[in-house]
This record gives C-alpha cells, sequence and structure tokens, in this order.
C-alpha cells in the first residue's frame, strides 16, 4: 500500500472494509483488524480517516453516489413512470448482489454499536429512495397508473420490498440472492 497515492489508499481502505463486511458471522470489525488485512498500522489507516465512523461515512457515500446517480439516469431517459420506478427497484436489488457487504450497511447490519450519526445517514438514504418512488408514481399516475392519492402508500411498499430482500440476502449469508423472482415480483409490485 506504501507505493499508492492518498486518494487510492482511502479507496483501498474502503474496499477492504466492504470485503470484510461479506462475512455476516465474523467478528465485530475492528480498525486493528481492518490495518491488519492490509498490513499497514492503524495509525495508516487514521492518516486517511479521523474514525472508523468516517470510514462507514465513505461507505455510505458510495452507495448514495452510485445509486442516486443510477436514479438520475433513469428519470432522464426514462418518460414512463412504471418504467422509472422498475428500473429503480432493478438497481436497489442489483447493487445489493453486486456489493454484499454493502447490504450489511444498507440494512444498518453493520452500522449497529457504531456512531448513532450514521444510522441517522442510512434513514435519510431510505427518506431520499423513497421520494424517488414517489416521484415516478406521481409520473405514472399522471399516465393513468395508479392514483395519485396512492403514491405514497406505493412507494413505502416498495421501499420495504427492498429491504425485506436486502435483509433476507444477508441473513442468508449472501445465498438468497437478492434479485431471484424479482422479474414477477416487480410486475406484481407495479400492476395498477
Amino acid at each position: 500500500m506504501a507505493s499508492t497515492k492518498p486518494g487510492q489508499r482511502k479507496q483501498q481502505i474502503l474496499q477492504a472494509l466492504a470485503a470484510m463486511l461479506e462475512h455476516p458471522k465474523g467478528e465485530k470489525i475492528t480498525t486493528a483488524a481492518l490495518a491488519a488485512r492490509l498490513t499497514v498500522s492503524e495509525a495508516a489507516l487514521y492518516r486517511h480517516f479521523a474514525s472508523k465512523a468516517q470510514m462507514f461515512e465513505g461507505l455510505i457515500e458510495f452507495i448514495e453516489g452510485t445509486v442516486f446517480t443510477l436514479f438520475n439516469q433513469v428519470a432522464e431517459r426514462e418518460d414512463n413512470g412504471v418504467a422509472q420506478a422498475h428500473a429503480m427497484l432493478q438497481i436497489l436489488l442489483s447493487f445489493s448482489a453486486n456489493n454484499p457487504g454493502m447490504t450489511r450497511v444498507l440494512i444498518g447490519d453493520a452500522l449497529v454499536g457504531e456512531d448513532d450519526r450514521l444510522v441517522l445517514r442510512m434513514n435519510q438514504f431510505y427518506d431520499k429512495v423513497e421520494l424517488a418512488f414517489k416521484q415516478a408514481l406521481r409520473v405514472a399516475s399522471t399516465q393513468g397508473h395508479g392514483r395519485e392519492e396512492d403514491v405514497a402508500a406505493r412507494a413505502g411498499m416498495l421501499v420495504a420490498y427492498v429491504t425485506g430482500r436486502w435483509h433476507r440476502y444477508a441473513k442468508s449469508g449472501f445465498k438468497q440472492h437478492p434479485v431471484e423472482n424479482s422479474p414477477l415480483q416487480l410486475a406484481l409490485l407495479l400492476a395498477a
């Protein structure tokens, strides 16, 4: 790790942390264990992050940046509200499938015992996801799919579905794939 640039070091630390989170039955992640995995001292970690909470914030920033960039792309290229909601659901399920360690952050599992502001930050993420679903479903209602007065309830149901799939994936030791049977499930969820 000594020959890498500072930005790359931060990225390596976050990648190692995410990889450690892929072992749900493993011990609590400590900075000592993370440093050992990277074969550096704990002090080397603290040159890049002031605390372990800041490392988790880095993972949350990655999640937010990835998900909301993809959501924005969907909104820009897709006019159909149902298609927008469907694509956003697929993004959330696929993100989890492709990033098992991040799934433990998404469901808050990895944040237990960490700084409370991390849980608040994840709650804000959920609120933004629900807002994005509301926007897509409002568009859908103007296109004759669903009723405007049902938008909030339907958006909440979509968030609950996704978080349920994430929980099942993480709690199964990443064996119960989040996208398994999702085409039919998404069609049922988005039916008028």
